[in-house]
């Protein structure tokens, strides 16, 4: 019901990005035997419902790589991941941030990108997180299966923690979340949890930072509001990733800046923040690899989902 293929991701994309980002037919497609130096680089991400501004969220990476690539460097707003996706897809994005599910959903539908490293948190620590399946405090919901019947708020079909680690835990509640629930897409983590304590939907998904720290601290949820009735397992960092079509000397200044100085600590010694000085509600990003998210395609292998376990 939720599978995304190649065609599909397109006709997404052509809806989902802002007009001048969007590009349909065959004018989009890059030579990808050639490489791009452009003059201006794209940025891409989704952002939360409660955020005031992506350029806000992530001023001080984007100034920090402005000054490392001598480029302007333009952030871009996608409504989904199949935006982010077919935008790099077709060279009209050069950077951006991915979910674990949606950097392979990628990379298996041909997409030619590499992996930049991937967010933590706090400095030192290993890049990972939990999806949490939840409901009100006082619901009689005790446990996953107690979901079957109940409409089930989820993120997004590319998303990691809002979507496939849940529908692989369902499916091993015995649970087909086709045919046994009454699902529901809301489009983001804290709208999955809002949706979840408005009482929208009876449970639901999402990650567990958002659920913990970022709602709470905003205000939008109050602790103890939402119940815990599932955590999953650590689930790879989301990573940022960049097309590989960019100029070798280019791509590599990016990846270099990523490696030293994309991190809360490095933008505020050097001047790019003060006060509030994170990327996106982390510090920063530490190395990752291709192969640091297999874990995810072994769920994946699990779930069966087309768009994570067939190519393009």
């Amino acid at each position: 019901m939720f599978n995304v293929s190649r065609r599909l991701l397109t006709v997404l994309a052509c809806v989902a990005l802002p007009l001048g980002l969007a590009a349909c037919g065959p004018s989009a497609a890059t030579d990808q035997s050639s490489t791009r130096n452009p003059d201006e680089l794209v940025f891409a991400s989704i952002p939360s419902e409660e955020s005031t501004s992506l350029e806000q969220e992530f001023k001080p990476l984007i100034d920090m790589l402005s000054k490392e690539t001598g480029k302007k460097i333009r952030i871009e707003k996608a409504t989904d991941y199949a935006a982010v996706i077919e935008g790099q897809r077709t060279g009209k994005v050069d950077i951006a941030m991915y979910g674990p599910l949606s950097y392979v959903v990628a990379r298996n539908s041909g997409v030619r990108i590499t992996p930049l490293g991937a967010q933590v948190e706090t400095p030192g620590s290993v890049p990972g997180y939990r999806s949490y399946g939840l409901v009100k405090a006082d619901s009689p919901i005790q446990r996953l299966e107690d979901f079957r019947g109940k409409q089930v708020c989820f993120v997004d079909p590319n998303s990691t923690s809002g979507y496939l680690y849940p529908k692989a835990a369902l499916q091993t509640a015995g649970i087909d979340v086709a045919r046994d629930i009454k699902p529901v897409m809301a489009g983001g983590h804290d709208a999955s949890a809002l949706a979840i304590n408005s009482g929208q939907c009876d449970a639901g998904f999402a990650y567990d930072t958002m659920v913990d720290k970022q709602l709470p601290e905003k205000g939008s949820l109050k602790p103890g509001d939402l119940r815990v009735v599932w955590r999953s397992d650590v689930i790879p960092g989301s990573p940022a990733a960049v097309s590989d079509d960019l100029d070798p000397a280019l791509k590599g200044k990016i990846v270099e800046a990523f490696k030293t100085k994309a991190n809360a600590d490095y933008l505020k010694a050097n001047g790019f923040c003060t006060d509030k000085c994170d990327i996106g509600g982390y510090w920063g990003f530490v190395p990752a690899d291709d192969a640091t998210f297999n874990s995810v395609r072994d769920v994946c292998n699990i779930t069966r989902e087309k768009q994570c376990t067939e190519g393009s």
